[in-house]
């Protein structure tokens, strides 16, 4: 008998298959202001982040990462990946926070509650930003397993693809979000 397609490369590759093709996927269809994206009212651009050190192979222990609980996609992306992160958490090496339990907790870096409702942001404890696909590939280094999808995805070509996918499924997920009136 034959092992079926998931006990021969794992859940874990299959999963880390379908971010790499979301992404590249995500980029193609909402292609820099001519696809379906370029028609929603004004989108902000996001704010500037720094980019993913990549060189390094132990990021900054800690990282608070701030994301929106009232979208669904966006809270059970962060409880799939919270779980893949307890001996992480448990250290406190990283944090989830919901903003909207404090809104203005990133105001001193510019960033209010609807930046935060569009796109995932993270602080490390040098406080440097990381925003949308930058702040999930630090995540990914800094998850047991996945270090190796954050640097695949911060390699240079890769990562302008990511950075372009991020955004424009961010900009899909948020309209959708308000369309749905989640906030």
């Amino acid at each position: 008998m034959r092992p079926s397609h998931a006990s021969r490369h794992g859940e874990d590759g299959k999963n880390a298959f379908h971010k790499i093709a979301l992404c590249v996927v995500a980029a193609l269809v909402f292609d820099a202001g001519n696809g379906l994206l370029a028609k929603t009212k004004s989108r902000k651009p996001a704010p500037q982040a720094q980019s993913v050190q990549l060189r390094s192979r132990a990021p900054s222990p800690k990282l608070t990462v701030w994301y929106n609980t009232k979208c669904p996609v966006c809270n059970a992306g962060i409880e799939w990946q919270r779980s893949r992160l307890v001996r992480a958490a448990r250290a406190g090496a990283t944090e989830f926070r919901d903003i909207g339990l404090a809104p203005d907790a990133l105001s001193g870096l510019g960033v209010g509650i609807e930046d935060v409702r569009r796109r995932l942001h993270a602080v490390d404890a040098d406080g440097r930003l990381y925003v949308g696909a930058d702040c999930a590939i630090a995540i990914w280094l800094r998850t047991p397993g996945e270090a190796w999808l954050g640097r695949l995805l911060g390699l240079p070509v890769i990562h302008q693809i990511a950075r372009l996918g991020y955004d424009r499924f961010a900009d899909l997920l948020y309209a959708w979000n308000r369309w749905k009136g989640h906030w």
